[in-house]
């Protein structure tokens, strides 16, 4: 999924609960405000005089979202530039429009979802959701994504509630909407017997793994290029880059590594007393890293190739490959479905010529 794309599904939100009659239009008044909020989070020059010669006062009633997108392309998105802007400022601006007017979490009682695992929990709605509007999330989905919460509290899933919440008419024939699935995750049915704070550190988990691209992160041993000595680092791998910190708060950047096809990882010998020592090799610069045991070397020196296989093949985003590898993988079972009835239909039909 592109960048665009990403910020239309958050934007479609903000715009629509602008639209408080529910008739596909929004005031003026309302997107200039918007407007100018967007340019301001995605870090675009705000061009008033181009706001206001696009909404004159002198045309007919409000607009739709049809009519927003001229300017929204033209005046706001096709300005902006990837990296100069943080995204979460994006979302968390759409996300408190949304909330504001849908997002009723005290219907269902007391809710077990702090306003952050909410925000959150809509981000990764809005990641593994279908590119259409109005945005839905397909039930494999929504299983996927349990799935990886619960993996991350060392719970099992509990299927029995899921599938009932899924069995539901509505949902079987168009998905579920995120205000459904809040209601869902604020029932506290699919999580039962969780504590609050393990389900909030799981939601961040899972949240900053897909929607931060955040492919692992941890302690590392790391050789210093100068002194060589060994000091301890948190390292944080995306896509991209590979970047360590002097700890896991991350307010001080020690050093990045810029990731590409040139790179290659090998597994090193035991050195200066560390073991499972490993090395990222680069055009550059060769990194000595040691991890705590071989699983956690393992683990980073696959992750590492994995960031480095993406860049090869011209991917920018781990989550959104694999989006759409189950996508394709539901796609062909649905024509595999729909074959095996059309066999069994001509099956049936010449049986009955037959009679």
């Amino acid at each position: 999924m592109d960048l665009r794309s990403e910020l239309l599904k958050s934007i479609w939100y903000a715009f629509t609960a602008l639209d408080v009659e529910e008739s596909g239009k929004v005031s003026k008044s309302q997107l200039k405000v918007l407007s100018h909020n967007l340019c301001t989070v995605l870090s675009i020059p705000h061009d008033p005089v181009a706001l206001e010669d696009h909404f004159r006062e002198d045309d007919d009633g409000p607009v739709s979202t049809q009519g927003y997108m001229p300017y929204l392309n033209k005046y706001i998105l096709d300005k902006v530039k990837e990296g100069s802007f943080v995204k979460e400022n994006v979302d968390e601006l759409c996300w408190t429009l949304t909330a504001k007017k849908n997002y009723r979490p005290e219907r269902n009682g007391r809710p077990v979802l702090p306003n952050t695992d909410s925000f959150r929990l809509w981000c990764l709605f809005n990641f593994l959701s279908e590119d259409k509007y109005p945005l839905i999330m397909v039930p494999e989905e929504v299983e996927y994504l349990l799935k990886k919460i619960c993996m991350a509290m060392s719970v099992e899933l509990n299927c029995m509630e899921l599938e009932d919440c899924i069995n539901q008419d509505a949902v079987q024939q168009n998905g579920l909407t995120v205000w459904v699935f809040l209601d869902m995750m604020n029932s506290g049915k699919l999580t039962r017997g969780s504590e609050r704070e393990s389900l909030s550190m799981a939601i961040e988990k899972v949240y900053m793994e897909i929607v931060g691209e955040v492919l692992k992160e941890g302690y590392l041993w790391k050789k210093g290029q100068l002194r060589r000595n060994w000091t301890e680092r948190w390292f944080k791998l995306r896509p991209s880059t590979l970047t360590y910190y002097v700890s896991e708060d991350c307010k001080e950047r020690k050093g990045s590594i810029p990731l590409d096809h040139n790179c290659c990882v090998e597994i090193l010998p035991e050195k200066d007393g560390k073991r499972c020592v490993f090395c990222l090799k680069t055009l550059s610069r060769t990194y000595e890293m040691s991890a705590s045991d071989t699983k956690q070397r393992q683990e980073w020196t696959s992750a590492i190739q994995t960031a480095i296989r993406l860049h090869a093949e011209g991917k920018s985003s781990l989550h959104a490959d694999l989006k759409l590898r189950r996508r394709e993988q539901r796609e062909q079972r649905e024509k595999r479905r729909m074959a095996r009835e059309e066999e069994l239909q001509k099956l049936q039909a010449l049986q009955g010529r037959r009679r």
